[in-house]
């Protein structure tokens, strides 16, 4: 088997979920200089990541004036790290509401992927926390909007836009990759593939984060039978894990956030699955809670010690 990498250059980048975007003061990170850009940046770098997550709940490229796109380019050679993707997220092309400014915005976030040379986009169905769930501890343990089920005009209407967006996405050298999320139709490992092959796309694939179903706080597939199902299909990959405690007398579960050597769901046997069927893209490290970057460092170590080296 040839491996494309070595577990010492596998691109792991850090998600940048623990780096709002407002300052403390109210400022937008979209609105800050280049120098405080690169204040965050260099505190991904510190922790010893060389790759970084666009991730556009901290900056948001595509609403970046060309001169802004190029600055950003500069901080991320000035801090040593490139970015392996741009992760839009809550920006889902059906959204009853938002659904054709999102699109718009997917279509600008691909174009500012190219400016910046960043190789691929990850976009969901996944919608903004309701008042309700940013009111809790853990915003999963409340229900969030939910795709329609069986409605065949909604499921077409994501198949054409996405597909619009992977075509977008080949003429400008950028792919395309959809990220798994409860209760849309990315929500199972049926649906997403199945949703992927009306695509029927070759600039696309899944993003399998089966961590935002693990942590789910009712039954779910086996996380066997997710990876199966889906990582013969991804081409990048956000992960992380989740403890999971399920009485069966009263139906009962729990889930918080886990270390991915300690959660529910065994990586070393998923990773080497996924690279035994073909997976070569890039890993995204997340973790919620405390120390979120520190964790997710933790976690970069954990997949460099389980990645196969070439066995050709």
């Amino acid at each position: 088997m040839s491996i494309p990498y070595t577990p010492e250059n596998w691109p792991i980048a850090a998600a940048l979920l623990q780096f709002p975007g407002r300052a403390p003061d109210g400022t937008s990170v979209q609105d800050q200089s280049a120098e405080e850009w690169a204040a965050t940046l260099t505190e991904v770098a510190e922790a010893g990541f060389t790759e970084v997550d666009l991730t556009d709940g901290w900056l948001r490229p595509g609403d970046l004036a060309a001169p802004r796109l190029e600055e950003l380019a500069g901080v991320l050679r000035s801090t040593g790290l490139t970015a392996p993707a741009i992760s839009a997220i809550r920006r889902s092309v059906i959204d009853p509401v938002d659904g054709d400014d999102n699109l718009a915005y997917s279509h600008r976030t691909i174009d500012a992927a190219a400016a910046l040379g960043v190789p691929l986009v990850s976009v969901g169905l996944h919608r903004p926390l309701t008042p309700a769930q940013q009111a809790v501890l853990w915003f999963w343990t409340v229900p969030g909007p939910k795709d329609p089920e069986g409605d065949r005009a909604t499921w077409d209407k994501a198949v054409v836009r996405l597909r619009e967006l992977a075509e977008h996405g080949a003429r400008v050298g950028v792919q395309l990759s959809l990220e798994m999320y409860e209760d849309t139709y990315l929500g199972t490992a049926d649906s997403a593939v199945a949703l992927l092959t009306d695509i029927a796309h070759d600039n696309i694939g899944l993003n399998p984060d089966l961590g935002n179903l693990l942590r789910m706080q009712r039954p779910i597939e086996s996380w066997e039978s997710m990876v199966a199902k889906t990582l013969p299909h991804a081409n990048y990959w956000h992960v992380k894990n989740y403890y999971r405690a399920e009485d069966p007398a009263s139906g009962q579960v729990l889930t918080t956030p886990a270390p991915m050597e300690s959660g529910f769901m065994n990586y070393r046997k998923a990773v080497r699955f996924a690279i035994d069927n073909g997976f070569d893209g890039a890993f995204c490290v997340e973790h919620y809670g405390g120390d979120g970057l520190s964790v997710s460092a933790a976690n970069r170590e954990y997949l460099r010690r389980i990645l196969p080296r070439d066995r050709a």
